[in-house]
Parts: structure tokens; C-alpha cells; sequence
């Protein structure tokens, strides 16, 4: 390191202050650098706290796990929330209320199901050696370069080309994937500017138009539906749970959404952290390369460092639920339509939960962290996620233990997705 900070510290009397007035609709910056001490300031004081606009904001891991396992009091369904946010008539919403993760059951059963036929274990370890050689393509650029951005040049190229195969968009095409994915999510942010929306909006027309033309190609000339998610998705089940055309488009928009960002993340959060923590760096590029890259217990060792990093360092922050009826969370009655906001980070650093929660511990053991979710909407992608985290992370390391940043990396500034939009690096 060159002596810049990445996670800026913050005073516990900052932390109050901004807990004291918390809205997520009006952030300062060094929130958005590092929010912990706040999450901390709040699950201590406020755990279920009422915000400004009328919603709860939730902070504990208990809470959080309750309400994602009451799925007939809380619901996933948006309509009611965008409707003002968007305007009932634009694409965001009908995206958002549309897809899989803000859906309640049929829909949501019916499109899950379909996803996770392509999602099997059986199909995931299917590609597991196409995965490997894209992480080595990528890395031999970066070994020609001597290095690069770990975001643009590494972390977002993993999962587009991941979901890009599963969708079966061809490589020519591709392009936009990310840029599109970026606009749609970052219109989810709590407070949303008018130029969001507009990028938003933009992308959801321009990424369905694409589909359509996709889709009419894959009836034409049907993909394997074991494992092309399109395919599996035109065709639906043998017992005829066929999608609707917007519930088809929506939902494809809502699969490269879902296995980019939050991959991306993942994997550049992780490369940072590691820059922050170095015993855990050395111990585990040690671990690496004392073992073969095919040795089962290397593999279980990455995989338990990959769900560390994924409570470190979420990479979705903020979840959100409707209360259906009058309920109780954390002992604070909440009334009838209730808006809640489960805030993952903080959960995911709690004391009550996890030992010494603001440490990096690789080795951590029984790891309950809620980065997928919990319950009937835990991520359906998890699976293949743990497998890019690891098979990236892993060889990444192998190949350039001693890589360093060269610059201060650069935060999304984003409250619900938490990832870095640049880190250049070197390496050694």
C-alpha cells in the first residue's frame, strides 16, 4: 500500500450524529464510505427505528431473519412502493414489480422454479471449467499489462460473460450488458434523482427490444433448456407454467441484473479487503499455494473465506418489505402496510450474531450471514455466485499474490449495493 486509506475511520460521536438524524433519502459522503460505526450507533439505540418518511429501518440480524421467514405478513411485492417512486406507467415499473425478487407467490414460485431448473448442481459444476478458463484469460491480460482496474479489467467481466452464456447472448452483443445493469439498479437507491430515472428507464427499453429480438431467435432455434435459462424459460414446465411475454423479458433483465452486481462485488470487495487486512491476505495466498487448484480441502477453504467477505462486505445492503397486516418486529408493533427496510450490512455486523463482527476472520466458522437473503427469496443464484467468488478469487491470488493498489479505488456511492466502481491496480 501506498498509504492511502480505503475504509476512512469514523469518531463514535460522528456515528451518533448521523444516527440521530438517520434518512436514507439525505446520506452524507462519509456515510457512504464507510456506514458500519452508523449501522452500529443505530442497532444499539434505534434497532427497529421509524424514519422520516414513515418506513421502519431494521438493523439486527434477529429481526431481519424474522421477518424473511414470515412471508405471509411481509411482502416481496413493489407495486404499491414504485408506484409513486417511478410512475405506474414506466419501465422501472414494470421491471421491478415484474421480476422474480420483488414478486410474492404464483409468480414468484412459478419463475424460480424455472430458474433453478438451470441452476442445479449438476449444471453449475457443468460450468465450472469454462469459468476457469475465463478467470485465466483475464488474468494473462493482466500479467501482459502488469496490471489494470481490478473492477473493469476483472471483477464485472466474470459474471456478464457468466450470465451472458446462460442466456446465451452472443459474445458480440454483450457490450451494453454491464452499463445497462448499472442504470437499472442504481435507479433502486432510496433517494432517486430525475437523471436515475432517466437512465433507468432508458435501459429497461433498450435491454427489452434486445430480448425480444433474443427471444424470437431462441423459438426459432431452441437452446439445451438443461443449460440455457432462456430456453428453459420459453419452453417452461412439462405441466404448461409458461410465462406471460412482459413476465419473460422482465425476468431476463432481472437475471443479468442480479448475477452482475452483486458478483462484481463480491469479487472487488474482496480483492480489496484483503489490501486492508493483510495477516488474512498472507495466511490465505499461503493456504493457496500449498495446495493443488483441483485440492478438495482448497476448495472448502475458499469457500468459507468467500462467505466471510460476502458478511464483511455485503454486496447488497438493503432489502425491503410490506407489512400485510399489523404485526410485531423486535418488540416495536408495526401497523398494517408498514414499508420496511431490512438493512443486511448491519445485520451481517452483528455482535450478537457474529464474534468480533468488524474483523476480516477467513476461518470464520458457522457463518449465518444474510447476503443471500433467508427463506422463500434466498438468492437462486447463490450456488453459482460461491463458485465465481471462489474460482476468481482463488486463482487470482495464485497468479498475483503480490498485488498492491496503486490508487485510492473508488466507491459506487450507493447505499443498496455496496462495491467499488474503480480500483487500479499493480502487480508487484
Amino acid at each position: 500500500m501506498n498509504g492511502f486509506a480505503i475504509t476512512p475511520p469514523m469518531s463514535p460521536e460522528r456515528a451518533r450524529a448521523i444516527a440521530d438524524s438517520f434518512d436514507l433519502r439525505a446520506l452524507p459522503p462519509d456515510f457512504y464510505a464507510n456506514p458500519y460505526p452508523v449501522y452500529a450507533a443505530l442497532r444499539a439505540r434505534e434497532p427497529v427505528r421509524a424514519m422520516p418518511d414513515g418506513s421502519w429501518f431494521l438493523t439486527r440480524h434477529a429481526d431481519l431473519s424474522a421477518v424473511y421467514r414470515d412471508a405471509q405478513c411481509f411482502s416481496s411485492d413493489k407495486q404499491v412502493e414504485f408506484a409513486p417512486k417511478y410512475g405506474s406507467a414506466s419501465p422501472l415499473f414494470e421491471h421491478h414489480t415484474t421480476s422474480l425478487v420483488f414478486n410474492d407467490p404464483p409468480l414468484h414460485t412459478r419463475v424460480r422454479r424455472l430458474i433453478m431448473g438451470a441452476l442445479t448442481r449438476r449444471a453449475i459444476a457443468h460450468m465450472e471449467p469454462g469459468l476457469v478458463s475465463l478467470v485465466d484469460s483475464l488474468l494473462e491480460r493482466l500479467a501482459e499489462r502488469g496490471g489494470g482496474d481490478l473492477i473493469d479489467d476483472f471483477a464485472a467481466a466474470i459474471p456478464v460473460e457468466i450470465i451472458g452464456n446462460l442466456l446465451g447472448v452472443p459474445h458480440a452483443d454483450r457490450a451494453p450488458l454491464r452499463d445497462w445493469s448499472l442504470a437499472i439498479l442504481g435507479a433502486l437507491e432510496p433517494r432517486l434523482t430525475p437523471e436515475q430515472q432517466a437512465r433507468g428507464d432508458t435501459a429497461v427499453r433498450d435491454f427489452t427490444a434486445y430480448l425480444r429480438t433474443l427471444v424470437a431467435e431462441r423459438r426459432r432455434r431452441p437452446g439445451d433448456p438443461e443449460h440455457d435459462v432462456l430456453t428453459r424459460l420459453i419452453q417452461g414446465e412439462s405441466a404448461g407454467e409458461q410465462l406471460s411475454e412482459a413476465e419473460l423479458l422482465q425476468n431476463c433483465v432481472f437475471i443479468l441484473n442480479a448475477g452482475h452486481e452483486t458478483t462484481t462485488n463480491l469479487i472487488g470487495n474482496a480483492l480489496v479487503a484483503l489490501q486492508e487486512w493483510p495477516e488474512q491476505r498472507s495466511a490465505l495466498v499461503a493456504d493457496i499455494a500449498a495446495h493443488a487448484p483441483d485440492d478438495e480441502g482448497l476448495a472448502q477453504r475458499l469457500d468459507r473465506a468467500v462467505d466471510e467477505f460476502l458478511r464483511f462486505e455485503s454486496s447488497n445492503q438493503l432489502g425491503n418489505r410490506r407489512a400485510l397486516h399489523a404485526c410485531e418486529v423486535g418488540g416495536v408493533p408495526l401497523p398494517e402496510g408498514a414499508l420496511v427496510t431490512l438493512c443486511i450490512g448491519a445485520a451481517n455486523r452483528d455482535p450478537a450474531q457474529f464474534a468480533d463482527p468488524d474483523r476480516l476472520c477467513l476461518d470464520r466458522e458457522d457463518n449465518r450471514h444474510l447476503a443471500f437473503g433467508f427463506g422463500i427469496h434466498q438468492c437462486a443464484g447463490l450456488s453459482l455466485a460461491r463458485l465465481e467468488g471462489r474460482i476468481a478469487i482463488g486463482r487470482f491470488l495464485r497468479r498475483f499474490p503480490d498485488y498492491r493498489l496503486t490508487e485510492s479505488p473508488v466507491r459506487g456511492g450507493r447505499a443498496r449495493f455496496r462495491g467499488f466502481l474503480q480500483a487500479p491496480f499493480a502487480l508487484g
